[in-house]
């Protein structure tokens, strides 16, 4: 299982609703991605690499 080894944070453009992902750093080098209203819930992780081609879309 990978290791979460940040806090997680959401995005400024989120608004109020809480209707969104949380993102985290995670080990090694990757992020951990998670529902914002399920905390508990199940992660999506990604490596370095996969995260930079997921922004890079939006780029």
């Amino acid at each position: 299982m990978t290791e979460v080894i940040g806090p997680f944070w959401k995005s400024s453009y989120s608004g109020a609703e809480n209707a969104c992902v949380e993102v985290a750093d995670a080990a090694p080098n990757g992020r951990a991605v998670r529902d914002s209203k399920q905390q508990n819930g199940p992660l999506l992780t990604v490596s370095h690499e996969g995260w930079q081609a997921f922004i890079r879309q939006f780029g």
